[in-house]
């Protein structure tokens, strides 16, 4: 067997073992429909994450505001991503804080935000789920390993099998393109 051919055996592991989780499948109808009632109410999504994470939030908002599959009215979806904001907060108030100000600037009631930490460790990442519970934004998280310090403190979460981040950030990126599909079908519907 070729030595890289058991790096897409452990993908396919990893998703036969979420996919395992029956919860893992029904939460996609809930978190989708979350989104799409937000969105009509005239609320926003937002998305925050580290590295790899920070990409997936950035890709999940442009299938919003953009395109995904069908032609449709762009969706109200901002990742922080912005240079100018993260190295302003990261040298007035330290790394921790760079997501959490954000949430509270920008953040409203009735808006949903993804969280996106493969360890739920991360302390920015904690701290922007406190900020948006403050202000009574609904958290969904995408996890990884045991869940970490945010395992269930969030509203909606997925705890992703993989003990490598890359296999859990391909399931993260998995479901966050089925949320959006569930977003689209739902919006479509009304």
């Amino acid at each position: 067997m070729p030595a890289l051919a058991q790096s897409i055996r452990d993908a396919h592991s990893a998703l036969d073992a979420f996919i395992a989780n029956e919860a893992n499948l029904t939460r996609l109808e809930t978190v989708a429909r979350t989104m799409a009632d937000a969105l009509k109410s005239g609320n926003k999504l937002l998305a925050v994450g580290n590295g790899g994470s920070c990409c997936d939030a950035m890709h999940f908002c442009e299938e919003l505001t953009g395109r995904f599959r069908d032609e449709r009215q762009p969706l109200a979806a901002i990742a922080c991503t912005d240079p100018g904001h993260l190295t302003c907060v990261a040298n007035d108030y330290g790394y921790d804080e760079v997501f959490a100000r954000w949430v509270r600037a920008l953040g409203k009631p009735g808006d949903v935000i993804v969280l996106l930490s493969t360890s739920g460790n991360s302390a920015n990442i904690v701290r922007a789920s406190e900020a948006a519970a403050e202000l009574g934004i609904t958290r969904v998280a995408l996890l990884g390993k045991s869940g970490g310090t945010l395992a269930g403190a969030c509203e909606h979460e997925w705890v992703v099998p993989g003990t490598t981040a890359d296999r859990i950030q391909e399931i993260h990126m998995l479901i966050l393109h089925t949320l959006i599909e569930g977003i689209e079908r739902e919006l479509s519907a009304s």
